[in-house]
């Protein structure tokens, strides 16, 4: 019996230790998936350090201290809680090619070097955190190289669309809505093509061009986004558009800029495309108007916004549309003012607007079971949000909002955000104790509710709200956040 529990035991010992690297490999690329794989995000700017603490720090300093011993922690207290943990995410791993490249990378390096280890000292290696960072490195330079062969291939594809116009649009928010007005004011006159979803990185376009571009593309109507200072000129150097919108500049992603000033220099690289022949900017850029550079809500004016939509005035002219929210109108007027630069008829125009539907997940109105329902989950700014409870306000029931608050911002933007809350909504539901404090700061006038878990979201709904109430999803945070 001795005999065989010598000669299994040892086997055990290095399956465990594989089964750990997994586990432990698992935890860090979820992280990298979540942050677009940067290094300085998962570690400098993670907003639950408590986590690397349980899944990385704590687990790896026991394994290196505790030895045979860790295994009765791994099996009985690592994976159970690892398991739980991704078990609750909202934002699970997707299982990418990237991914998957990966995991087969980090086998084949804990294979050699188990077997290098065992062949040369005839035993089994210890080490683990070698081979995981080791395919780490090989992962991030095998990406590398396939990124940089896409890109040419992406390239080759634009130079050969010769009639080709690009319009690029970049803005601290509201990029996606702007792109998806444009697309819809310009979609019946032209074969354009809108860039899916918030695709904004320069791999996330490389990769829808090459996918979905053809060569009877007139129009390919694309948003850029950043969180480093020169994101967006990399992407306009690359697409040099002929046209290129910047909206509203703010200080969302402040903690990654430091400065407006470095919000402001950044969106305004989207301006060093050697083709560009027109910008639109909004007044908050503080660029000097001209011939080639439209400040496009100058013109804008007479702005009603209520639950049955927006009425402006651009230009001298009255327009409407059952869109939601009067932020709204800026990002119209911009593309009210694109098309018109591609001779779009006015008529034409005003037609479309008038069946204009808000963006997915962007003050959406949905009616259910008595209760007004307004889904503005992906609207994630100062302006957005309080814009939106000016909107709300307009409603004669009781009103609930469901918020993490602003995140990605400062203290200040969540406590002034606090105190219109205050004024506007008689329940509150937050849903991330990200921000919790700043929001709770002012707030004395509403019921206030805390959700710990959003597994739990249906049924707080359904035990605080009533027929007739107002309920507004006002942005929302993934459960890293």
């Amino acid at each position: 019996m001795k005999e065989l529990v010598s000669l299994v035991y040892p086997h055990f010992l290095a399956f465990s230790a594989l089964f750990f690297a997994f586990a432990l490999s698992f935890y860090i690329i979820t992280c990298f998936q979540w942050f677009s794989y940067r290094l300085n995000r998962v570690i400098f700017h993670f907003t639950r350090p408590s986590w690397h603490v349980m899944f990385v720090i704590l687990p790896v300093v026991l394994y290196y201290t505790t030895r045979e011993f860790f295994y009765i922690y791994f099996y009985f207290a690592y994976l159970p809680s690892l398991y739980l943990w991704h078990k609750k995410l909202d934002k699970k791993l997707v299982f990418t090619a990237r991914i998957k490249r990966f995991f087969l990378i980090l086998f084949f390096a804990l294979i050699s070097y188990y077997a290098i280890y065992y062949f040369k000292f005839n035993s089994y290696a210890g080490n683990i955190i070698l081979p995981i960072f080791i395919s780490l490195i090989l992962s991030h330079l095998y990406e590398k190289f396939l990124a940089l062969s896409y890109k040419n291939r992406a390239k080759r594809k634009l130079e050969s669309c010769k009639n080709l116009v690009i319009i690029l649009i970049t803005a601290s928010y509201g990029k996606t809505s702007i792109k998806n007005f444009i697309y819809e004011l310009i979609k019946d006159d032209f074969i354009a093509y809108k860039t899916p979803r918030s695709v904004n990185t320069l791999v996330g376009l490389i990769k829808d061009i090459n996918e979905n571009i053809t060569p009877d593309t007139q129009i390919y109507v694309a948003e850029a986004g950043a969180r480093l200072r020169g994101d967006i000129d990399e992407i306009s150097t690359f697409l040099n558009p002929q046209i290129v919108v910047v909206g509203e500049i703010g200080e969302q992603h402040l903690e990654y800029f430091k400065s407006m000033q470095n919000i402001k220099n950044t969106k305004l690289e989207a301006l060093n495309s050697n083709r560009l022949k027109v910008a639109f900017l909004h007044s908050t850029t503080e660029v000097v108007q001209s011939k080639e550079r439209v400040i496009y809500d100058a013109c804008l004016s007479d702005v009603v916004s209520d639950l049955s939509g927006l009425r402006f005035n651009l230009d001298g002219k009255n327009y409407q549309s059952p869109i939601l929210g009067k932020f709204n109108a800026q990002n119209l007027a911009v593309a009210i003012k694109v098309a018109h630069y591609l001779k779009i008829n006015d008529d034409k125009i005003a037609i479309n607007l008038s069946k204009m539907q808000n963006v997915e997940h962007r003050l959406v109105r949905m009616d259910a079971g008595g209760k007004v329902i307004i889904d503005d989950s992906f609207n994630g700014n100062f302006a957005g949000m309080s814009a939106s409870y000016e909107l709300v306000s307009t409603y004669a029931g009781r009103k609930v909002l469901v918020t993490p608050g602003i995140v990605e911002a400062n203290e200040s933007l969540n406590e002034n955000l606090s105190k219109i809350i205050n004024e506007v909504f008689d329940v509150v539901i937050i849903t991330s104790s990200l921000n919790a404090q700043s929001l709770l700061k002012y707030l004395n006038k509403p019921q206030i509710l805390i959700l710990k878990d959003k597994n739990n979201m249906q049924q707080m709904l359904i035990e605080h709200t009533k027929v007739g109430d107002l309920i507004l999803f006002s942005n929302d945070a993934p459960s890293f956040m």
